[in-house]
């Protein structure tokens, strides 16, 4: 009889084929034994070449390695859901096709979810890099040191928008299997309703150690499925698409406080503004007109209710995106973190 693992390495997979070698060494690698690693292809045109990757693996890392292959390209979200759903293990550690895990990763996360009780969703650190990974670009920590987070509508809201970026977010598979739905689908937020559902009833947990590698400047491909078709552009990152991802954001928060009974719509609405410059800068790119008509819709969303959105906007104009990018790290590089800004809450440390 097959002993489930404690965790699944959940690789949803549409081209990039170039790079998943690294991803998947980087997991063999990892110095724990119970875990497995699931590979979903989504009917990409690199579908032969993902193959042969997984196919070209040394044993025994190879029997390790369950590869599946999706009939029809569901998009980003119904197969981040599907590999979800053929995952074996106690809880899923997502992981994107082009990034990387650090040494130990594995072995952090199970300590973490076998010391607490009841942890539903797990909050890493991550950094990023532009080329090699031995240059890092930034450390994306969110708090100082390792806490534990309560069920319930704080816990929600400190999660939720730190929950965007997929490299290393660990949740309970039973929990998310339970709140499955294709409701969200061609939002690429799947995760941050699965987040939101699940901390309304399950603890959370922050791990301040870096497990994971975001690889920056990668090509987005997001537009082919149906789902997402006239929402993205494959290839690029459009105004009208960053607009659309940023209403999605909302629409999930929306529904999760009416799914939950828990206020939460509004306090995210707040902790998203508080954090904005991202969302607006990566259109900061486009023709002055272009780029004012965008920040204004996106004012019009509801951020423009607090005074940092406004902040990110000024700097950009001032500085430009370099220098507030310059401004920004070396913030969080002499405190060791992302600074806290509002009443978000933090846990309790442990």
């Amino acid at each position: 009889m097959t002993i489930d693992p404690l965790i699944s390495v959940c690789i949803p997979a549409y081209n990039r084929a170039e790079v998943l070698r690294a991803l998947l060494d980087s997991i063999i690698a990892q110095d724990f034994d119970d875990y497995e690693i699931v590979v979903c292809e989504d009917a990409s045109p690199e579908r032969l070449q993902i193959r042969e990757v997984v196919a070209t693996l040394p044993e025994p890392a190879r029997a390790r390695v369950r590869y599946l292959e999706n009939e029809t390209n569901l998009g980003y979200d119904g197969n981040v859901r599907n590999v979800i759903a053929r995952a074996r293990g106690e809880y899923c550690l997502l992981m994107g096709n082009d990034d990387l895990m650090c040494a130990g990763a594995l072995r952090k996360v199970a300590d973490g979810v076998q010391r607490y009780h009841d942890v539903g969703v797990v909050l890493r650190t991550y950094a990023s890099f532009d080329e090699s990974p031995d240059e890092i670009n930034q450390v994306f920590r969110y708090f100082d040191r390792e806490r534990l987070f309560e069920a319930g509508a704080a816990t929600i809201v400190a999660f939720f928008r730190r929950s965007v970026v997929l490299p290393g977010m660990v949740i309970r598979r039973e929990d998310a299997l339970r709140h499955a739905t294709a409701e969200f689908d061609g939002t690429l937020l799947y995760q941050l309703y699965l987040v939101g559902r699940i901390l309304a009833e399950k603890n959370g947990l922050f791990l301040p150690d870096v497990l994971t590698l975001y690889r920056n400047g990668g090509v987005p491909y997001f537009g082919n499925s149906a789902a997402e078709r006239g929402k993205f552009v494959p290839g690029t990152i459009t105004p009208d698409a960053s607009l659309h991802f940023m209403a999605s954001m909302l629409r999930i928060a929306a529904a999760v406080e009416q799914r939950t009974g828990l206020r939460v719509y509004q306090p995210i609405v707040r902790d998203l503004s508080n954090y904005s410059y991202p969302f607006i800068a990566i259109q900061a790119g486009q023709p002055w007109s272009v780029f004012a008509r965008y920040s204004w819709r996106l004012g019009r969303l509801g951020f423009a209710r607090y005074p940092l959105f406004f902040v990110y906007l000024g700097s950009l104009v001032l500085l430009g995106p370099r220098g507030t990018e310059w401004v920004i790290k070396e913030i969080k590089r002499r405190l060791g973190r992302t600074p806290v800004l509002g009443d978000v809450y933090q846990g309790r440390p442990v």
